[in-house]
């Protein structure tokens, strides 16, 4: 996402050889949505996919859809609707310049179509060879269990930081049951934490909540605690935050954000990075989730989050 100017501008070359080099390290999971912008961080990757030396069988190509945009850039709503989850896939795999994708999963719920019909037409993608596996994005614990008896579901997608913890509640039980994995996206609460500022144009975070000017110096106590923990540790910020996600368990798959291979050096890092049990207590003890201030999303947007209903 941060790749297409969701966080301010970018450069391509650098985001392409960031893409190689996390795949000549090992990494094989890249993650979109044909919304990220307006399609061109699709077309980003088929790039890089293209001159990569990894053969394609080794990458897992993850693709959200549904997300509706404006072409002022501005987010409309969702659309689960059974020939627009086909519509979406075609122009996805045009884009990636690929016949199948691996992960394909819907954004967000689409509040006027069941569940049931959004994954079955995915099934039937995925029966017709286009798509490998079916995975969700930002919905609770009952649409789980519905879109699961529909079809398997292997992976849900969802916020889940040191200070974004709900999913802890109701739903990582469910995919504990079920045996679905769990992608981490905001592991870094997009640079809350390890000190980000919304000074580029054109950067999403000027919207959010937490980045407010009303909420920053209580973030910003936080952010100070978790860089003291991390210089104690001799790690950087991210890889501590990195290294707690994974701590939560094998089946969790932290994303990394890095638009850069100095980023991406420093998130890799945070493999080698080990917590014990009273570190793990430490820190959340130092950054308890309930004491960030401000949403993740703005109203509107919390509003249209199934994975934040009770």
């Amino acid at each position: 996402m941060g790749m297409s100017g969701m966080y301010g501008p970018t450069d391509e070359r650098e985001c392409i050889a960031t893409i190689h080099q996390a795949l000549e390290r090992g990494v094989n999971l890249l993650d979109t949505g044909d919304f990220y912008g307006q399609g061109d961080n699709e077309q980003l990757v088929g790039r890089a996919l293209r001159a990569a030396s990894v053969a394609r069988d080794k990458v897992l190509l993850s693709v959200k859809f549904g997300a509706l945009r404006a072409p002022d850039g501005s987010f409309t709503g969702y659309d689960g609707r059974p020939n627009s989850v086909k519509n979406f896939l075609a122009y996805s795999l045009r884009r990636l310049g690929v016949d199948h994708i691996d992960v394909y999963r819907p954004s967000r719920l689409d509040p006027s179509v069941p569940i049931e019909d959004t994954v079955g037409a995915i099934a039937d993608m995925v029966r017709a060879g286009y798509v490998r596996y079916v995975g969700l994005s930002e919905v609770g614990a009952a649409t789980i269990r519905r879109a699961h008896a529909v079809h398997p579901i292997v992976d849900l997608q969802i916020e889940y930081s040191l200070i974004s913890r709900s999913p802890e509640a109701h739903i990582m039980p469910v995919l504990d049951e079920l045996g679905i994995a769990m992608t981490a996206y905001g592991v870094l609460s997009r640079g809350l934490l390890t000190g980000a500022t919304t000074v580029a144009p054109g950067d999403f975070r000027g919207n959010l909540p937490r980045f407010a000017a009303e909420n920053r110096a209580q973030n910003q106590r936080l952010a100070d605690a978790l860089g003291a923990l991390a210089a104690e540790k001799r790690v950087s910020p991210a890889q501590l935050c990195i290294a707690w996600a994974r701590s939560r368990g094998p089946s969790i798959v932290p994303l990394l954000g890095s638009r850069t291979r100095q980023q991406l050096d420093i998130a890799l890092g945070a493999l080698e990075v080990t917590l014990a049990e009273e570190e793990l207590a430490a820190l959340e003890r130092a950054i308890p989730a309930e004491a960030v201030a401000g949403a993740r999303y703005p109203e509107f947007l919390m509003s249209m989050l199934d994975s934040e209903r009770a």
